[in-house]
């Protein structure tokens, strides 16, 4: 039976938390001096609306990351030298294409994404985020992120292939396979529902993790969706390169890996790794490819 009571107490905790003030006194332990980056992170806030402003830097730091990342490809294009790394040379993207990418990304992330991280901290801090000072260890953030693309690859990879049945497939993910030579920024080219299902492997593994295993800080977040932005531009990058990273980590997806999936429209249905797809058989086909291209690319 579904307690009115229990769920009444936690939206007002939410909607409180949604109108909490910044205040620099308050995320510092007594006697505490703050390093210079701590210093300027909580001024950020002070005397502002905290999950407001946590959703405007969170937002920055994803259009920044975004469609920085996606620039250096973004040049290789017009750089003839650069197209014998393409991975399906023979597949142009015109520009009508490129804006309607851009013009639909601009509304999925104005108008879906936006929102969602506006009420991340608010969620965040209830679950027991930490929020104050001091920063965590560089060694600790790195091994929570690590551990979150382990968590968000297993969710996206049964996730994924869900959507490619049936009415899941037809209704939703079908737009995002709309480019079967998929180019950077296209990596969030998806229906709205695909954005805030498949999100929920990006939002949910760091708010398990900080429930069931240990804290997580509030910074940790942003530095894991900066690193998860820089991977899933690099997977649909549609380029090859001989310093790309699935070349020197074996279990590293990378483009070739997912780039199969655009232009087949099957198995490879991992983000991150390719372990599922090993284990699962999901990747028998594009083993068989794999290995014909870069024997072609051998000979060439």
């Amino acid at each position: 039976m579904f307690n009115t009571t229990l769920a009444s107490a936690i939206l007002e905790q939410f909607m409180a938390e949604m109108q909490t003030t910044g205040d620099i006194a308050r995320t510092m332990p007594s006697g505490y001096t703050p390093a210079w980056a701590e210093q300027k992170w909580f001024s950020l806030f002070e005397g502002r609306n905290e999950a407001i402003t946590f959703g405007i830097i969170a937002f920055v730091v994803h259009q920044v990351v975004y469609y920085g990342r996606y620039l250096p490809y973004a040049i290789c294009d017009y750089i003839p030298a650069m197209r014998k790394y393409k991975l399906q040379p023979d597949k142009e993207i015109s520009d009508k294409q490129w804006w309607k990418c851009v013009r639909s990304l601009l509304v999925s992330q104005i108008f879906v994404q936006l929102p969602m991280m506006m009420f991340f901290l608010p969620a965040a801090k209830m679950i027991g985020f930490e929020c104050s000072a001091p920063f965590p260890a560089w060694l600790r953030v790195a091994f929570q992120v690590c551990v979150f693309f382990v968590i968000e690859d297993f969710y996206h990879y049964w996730a994924h292939r869900l959507f490619h049945y049936g009415i899941f497939y037809k209704r939703i993910h079908k737009v995002h396979h709309e480019y079967t030579a998929p180019f950077g920024i296209a990596a969030e080219y998806a229906h709205p529902l695909e954005t805030a299902i498949l999100g929920q492997g990006t939002i949910a593994g760091p708010l398990f993790f900080n429930y069931f295993i240990e804290q997580v800080h509030i910074t940790t977040m942003l530095i894991w969706i900066a690193a998860r932005l820089w991977q899933t531009v690099e997977a649909h990058c549609g380029y090859d390169f001989p310093w790309s990273a699935s070349h020197w980590l074996p279990f590293w997806a990378g483009a070739s890996h997912h780039d199969y999936h655009h232009m087949a429209f099957v198995d490879n249905f991992a983000s991150t790794f390719r372990w599922w797809d090993r284990i699962f058989g999901t990747d028998n086909r594009y083993q068989a490819y794999e290995a014909r291209r870069l024997q072609k690319a051998k000979t060439e």
